[in-house]
């Protein structure tokens, strides 16, 4: 079994912030998978399915941002998952805007949904698809990542870097590509 986990804060106010783009990978994965509406579970909306003979959960933790491992601690323990079973979707200001970058385990690097996720955990072993939002040494990181994307960088969401990433889960979920085998194709690009 596989958890999916796309981070973001649950209110509509920050429906297309930069922080919300693990929110709307999942979004985006929803609708490729053709995944009807998800259910209330376990502080978070799940959609369930199975792709290649495996039980595949989508997640987006509706605790906030800052408490995210509430929700995938309770879904880690409730369906008894190893950490490697994990993988998160989430910004990453530290990378140019619609680059893309897997990790498979490693410190927060200062963001609070990952810190969270580790504290609640355990653990830093599970496994990262970190999207770059740039940012601005003129605007407080605060503000940029709650900030929302330009209507610009919206289409490359749409049709670049959100493709991208349901072309990582495809050969990953579908081909059975290993994560290290993924890492080796898109850290490089």
């Amino acid at each position: 079994m596989k958890l999916i986990v796309g981070l973001g804060n649950p209110d509509k106010e920050y429906t297309y912030t930069r922080h919300n783009i693990g929110f709307l990978a999942v979004d985006k994965l929803m609708h490729k998978f053709n995944l009807a509406k998800p259910k209330n579970a376990f502080n978070a909306f799940l959609w369930e399915t199975t792709i290649n003979n495996e039980k595949v959960l989508f997640c987006q933790p509706q605790t906030f941002m800052n408490l995210s491992g509430v929700a995938v601690s309770q879904i880690k323990q409730f369906y008894k998952l190893s950490y490697e079973d994990i993988i998160v979707i989430y910004d990453d200001k530290d990378l140019p805007f619609n680059a893309i970058k897997l990790k498979k385990n490693g410190s927060s690097a200062g963001h609070n949904g990952i810190k969270d996720l580790i504290q609640k955990l355990g653990s830093d072993n599970f496994y990262r698809i970190r999207l770059g939002i740039g940012k601005d040494a003129q605007i407080p990181t605060r503000n940029w990542v709650l900030g929302k994307f330009p209507p610009a960088q919206l289409t490359i969401l749409e049709h670049d870097l959100l493709e991208r990433v349901y072309q990582i889960l495809v050969q990953y979920l579908v081909k059975g590509d290993s994560f290290d085998k993924l890492m080796s194709l898109y850290n490089g690009k």
